[in-house]
Formats: C-alpha cells, sequence, structure tokens
C-alpha cells in the first residue's frame, strides 16, 4: 500500500503573528557595557525569532490555490472536512519541526555549546508557542489538553531561561550542574510535548470519527474516511491512536450498510493500514469484523474492488508477524468461506493489483492453519495459481509470484500435491521461478525475486519425495540450473537463503538419481555436510574469464 507520509509535506500555511521577541532577562546594572551587551544578546536571539515569525507569516499567504488544493488556510476554508485535514496536517508539521530542535538540543547539550543551547531553546519555545496558538484558534480545545498546553508553555519558559543563564559564566562546576537540571527539563518538555500531540492528534481523530458514526452523507464520510487514512501513513504510533479510539468499529458500521457500498472499499483499506498494530486487530475481533469481511468476499454483489480490500484486511490479521494472529478465534469459523472466496478472487481478477491481494491472503492463511491447505487441494487451486502464472495481465510481478510459490511451497507438504503438480506440468513453472531475476535496481524487487527463487527451490525439494517428480524435474535440467544457483553467486543476488534452499533440492534429486551429478559436483556439493558445501559455495569467487 502507498504510503505518502504526510510529516514529509509543507510546512503550515497559517499562524497568526507571534508575540514581540522577549529581551534579554539578564539585570541592567546601569553601565553601558552591560546595556551594549544585553542589545548584543537580544538581537542575537531576534534572529532565530524573527525567522520563525517571518516562517509563519509567509506562509499564511498561498500562491496557488489551484495548483496545491492541500494549501488552504485552516481558518479561511469553510468546509469542515478542510478544517480537520489542515488541523492534522499542522499539528504532524509542528510536531516534526519540535521534535527536530529538541534533538538538536539534546545533542548541543551534550558538546556544551551553550549560545547554540539557548537560541535552539528560544527556536522551540517559539515553535510551541506558535503550534498552540494556531490549534486553539482552529478547534475548542478540551480542557485536558489544555491543561497540557499550560504546563508545557511554562516548561519551555523555564528552559529559555535556565539557558540563558549558562552565557553569563565560565565556572565549569555551576555549567556541569546546569547541564543535569537542562536535562532533566529538556526530557521533561519531550515527554509533555509528545503527550500533547498524541492528546491533540486523538481529539482530532475523535472529530472525524464522530464524522462517520453521525453523518449519512456519502460525501462526508468519505473525507472523513480519507483523512483517517492518510493518518495511517505516519507509523504504527498513530495507528494505534485511531484504533484506541474507535476508528476500526465506527468503519466496520459502514461496510455492513448497504446505503454506504460505495464507501466499503475505502473504508476497508483504511482498516487494513490500521490492523498493522494489534490494537487494531483486537478491535476488528471484537466487533465481530471477520465475518463482515466473509460476508462481503462471499457476496456476488460486492465489487471487485470491495472484496480486493477486504482480501487485503484478510491479508494483513493473518501476517505472520503479528502476535496477536492466533486469538483470532472467529477466523477459524469463516476460514472455509474465506478460502473458497479468495482462490475465487484469484481466478477471476481482473488485474494483478486483485490478484497480488488475495494471493497473499491465501499465503498468510496457509502458514496460519494447516487445514487452509486441505481446503485449497479440493479447491483445485494448484491449477489456478499456475494458470495465474501464464497470465501477464495477473502475475505481472515477483512480488505476486512470491505469493504464488508461497502457497505451492506450503501446499507440497501434503503428499496429495505432488501429482497434481505433474498434471499441470508445474515442475517446469517451478524452474522458470528458480531462474527469476529482477527487473529493476529496486532493493525491494531484488528480495522478492530472493524469495521467489528460495520458495522455488524449497518446493522442488518436498515435491522430489515422490519419485516421478525428481525423475520429471532431472529431466527438465533441474540439476544444472541448481548448480549454477550454487557456484555462481549472481545468478541468486548472493542469497545464502538460496544457496541452502538450492543445497537442499539439489541433495534430494541427487538421492533419487546419483547418476545425474557428475563426479565434482558430488564431490563439493553433495557429499560433504551442508554447512561444509555452503561455506564452499558461499566464499566462491565467480570467473570472469
Amino acid at each position: 500500500m502507498d504510503t505518502d507520509r504526510m510529516a514529509t509535506s509543507q510546512s503550515s500555511r497559517h499562524s497568526s503573528s507571534l508575540s514581540s521577541s522577549p529581551m534579554s532577562s539578564s539585570r541592567m546594572r546601569g553601565g553601558a557595557s552591560l546595556q551594549v551587551d544585553s542589545v548584543q544578546r537580544w538581537m542575537e536571539d531576534l534572529r532565530h525569532m524573527t525567522e520563525v515569525e517571518c516562517m509563519c507569516v509567509l506562509q499564511a499567504k498561498p500562491i496557488g490555490v489551484e495548483e496545491d488544493p492541500q494549501g488552504e488556510l485552516i481558518v479561511a476554508s469553510g468546509l469542515g472536512d478542510h478544517v480537520a485535514r489542515d488541523n492534522l496536517q499542522t499539528l504532524l508539521r509542528r510536531a516534526l519541526v519540535v521534535s527536530t530542535e529538541l534533538g538538536k538540543m539534546f545533542q548541543r547539550l551534550e558538546k556544551s555549546r551553550w549560545q547554540r543551547v539557548h537560541s535552539t531553546a528560544v527556536r522551540t519555545n517559539c515553535h510551541v508557542r506558535s503550534l498552540v496558538h494556531e490549534y486553539s484558534t482552529a478547534r475548542n480545545t478540551p480542557p485536558e489538553l489544555q491543561k497540557y498546553e499550560k504546563s508545557l508553555l511554562e516548561k519551555c519558559i523555564e528552559l529559555t531561561t535556565i539557558t540563558e543563564r549558562c552565557l553569563h559564566t565560565e565556572d565549569k562546576f555551576f555549567l556541569k550542574s546546569m547541564r543535569e537540571a537542562i536535562h532533566e527539563i529538556l526530557t521533561d518538555v519531550s515527554d509533555s510535548f509528545s503527550h500533547m500531540i498524541d492528546l491533540a492528534l486523538a481529539n482530532e481523530i475523535q472529530i472525524l470519527i464522530r464524522q462517520i458514526e453521525s453523518s449519512d452523507n456519502v460525501y462526508t464520510i468519505g473525507s472523513a474516511i480519507s483523512n483517517l487514512l492518510s493518518l495511517t501513513q505516519d507509523g504504527p504510533q498513530l495507528c494505534s491512536i485511531i484504533a484506541k479510539e474507535g476508528a476500526v468499529v465506527a468503519l466496520f458500521k459502514i461496510c455492513r450498510q448497504d446505503c454506504f457500498s460505495d464507501l466499503y472499499a475505502h473504508a476497508l483499506r483504511t482498516v487494513a493500514s490500521v490492523c498493522c498494530v494489534e490494537e487494531g486487530i483486537n478491535q476488528l475481533e471484537k466487533v465481530d469484523g471477520i465475518l463482515c469481511l466473509a460476508d462481503i468476499l462471499t457476496d456476488e454483489n460486492s465489487t471487485e474492488a470491495a472484496r480486493a480490500e477486504a482480501a487485503a484486511v484478510v491479508a494483513q490479521i493473518t501476517s505472520p508477524h503479528h502476535t496477536s494472529t492466533q486469538q483470532l478465534a472467529s477466523f477459524l469459523e469463516s476460514m472455509q468461506d474465506i478460502v473458497t472466496a479468495l482462490i475465487k478472487l484469484c481466478e477471476s481478477a481482473s488485474c494483478g493489483e486483485v490478484f497480488l491481494l488475495a494471493s497473499a491472503a491465501l499465503a498468510n492463511i496457509t502458514f496460519f492453519d494447516s487445514m487452509a491447505c486441505e481446503t485449497l487441494l479440493q479447491l483445485n487451486a494448484i491449477h489456478i495459481l499456475l494458470q495465474a502464472c501464464k497470465d501477464r495481465q495477473r502475475v505481472d510481478t515477483p512480488y505476486s509470484k512470491d505469493q504464488v510459490v508461497t502457497i505451492l511451497a506450503n501446499l507440497s507438504v501434503i503428499e496429495q500435491s505432488a501429482s497434481e503438480v505433474l498434471q499441470e506440468k508445474g515442475i517446469d513453472r517451478l524452474l522458470l521461478l528458480l531462474i527469476e531475476k529482477p527487473s529493476s535496481t529496486s532493493p525491494s524487487e531484488g528480495a522478492a525475486c530472493e524469495r521467489v527463487q528460495q520458495k522455488a527451490a524449497v518446493t522442488l525439494a518436498r515435491l522430489s519425495r515422490d519419485p516421478r517428480v525428481a525423475q520429471m524435474a532431472i529431466q527438465l535440467q533441474a540439476v544444472p540450473c541448481l548448480i549454477e544457483l550454487c557456484r555462481s553467486p549472481s545468478e541468486r543476488n548472493n542469497s545464502d537463503s538460496v544457496l541452502v534452499a538450492c543445497l537442499a533440492a539439489l541433495r534430494r534429486l541427487a538421492a533419487g538419481c546419483p547418476e545425474s551429478i557428475e563426479a565434482i559436483d558430488h564431490q563439493q556439493l553433495i557429499k560433504p555436510r551442508l554447512v561444509d558445501s555452503f561455506l564452499l559455495c558461499s566464499n566462491m569467487e565467480e570467473s570472469f574469464v
């Protein structure tokens, strides 16, 4: 799923003018030199403060609204969804700026760069005040949030004051003690700021959820869902907040109403994003989300887009990376229906994305429960998947092939699968997957190709327990292919996991047909312990002569 981060979008375009720059808090004792020093210090501080203020004022002047529809002013926007969107963007942008400044302050404090520490404290104070004022102007701030805002502002003033004191002395003992005090205050400011931002974001998320729950306008609900979806792209922490505020419950309410069928796909895509965290999965389980997903997947009247996004949710919640997956008791009750619907979706998919989502869900389910493999065999899954591999409209990337070969690898554990693979001429396909190459320099595509090669070798090794499969693989020149992958690091993209899988497959074939292996290959790749052959091959240098 696409993950465009709002935190990297443009800086906020609206802010009220900041209060006038504070004068130095050092006392004036009448001496001209003291007055000059004070003025100089004030001018140094002013430089940083006017930078912040000018930034806010300049960004409050939109240049081209039509060219940048998301750059509307928070106060000037009359539509509630624009206000909510801009508030969220502003919070995230401001939070990023303040967090960056706090990080710089920690670094400069460690290096005892007192002038920089103080100027950063002044800038941070300015940014925090601007954020608080800006947000309070656009929203009726809840009492709990107001309490944190007041406390945070007081701590920022304290931080500015105490860092200023360090500019007037060179006493190392005093500065050492002040460094510890400043570090403590700075830590307190960072924690308070993070908590305040979480509260503010929770408040904005609650507003969006209320729009989803209370409105009967498709546009309003769709806009609120879009804002939630955008927030999910900013990382697991925001997804946790969204889940805790009840977004999953609200989104499934939409998916259970026929009048909002046009929003099913959009709502389910958001659910899938939120379920990257365990809080989201727990909420889904509590509202019987599995049953809702099964209904959408099995309903012939559901659009392909809605079924594809339902498959995406299934893929997300059954991911082996989740520790809470085994708690999905209701999934087992609906597994037969879900697996049947998913393999049908693989067969009828109109494009690569739909096939990828459906096959990814199936791949995860085959890890999730062994009964799913039995069900897939009964549903003629091997035929459907191997036929799909011949259709570039459905299987067009290494990512899709990765899902297909994962399913085949898990099905190959079942004895019956060997006959079906032979019947569908699946060994030919496995050998093609063994030599899968990336079409670009993308690291993710390269990693996907490695997984395809590894799983193809694993599948071949498992199926070769059947002598008929081993004989067919040898006839199709699987042995030279495996030897080349073992001996040539570039052919396997220098992957150790591919090497181990190929060695295992080669040894399985050699066990059934020793004469298919030449003496030197047998001596180096078959006869030694697996670990010794691995070390030999992993240290090989290719000859370019």
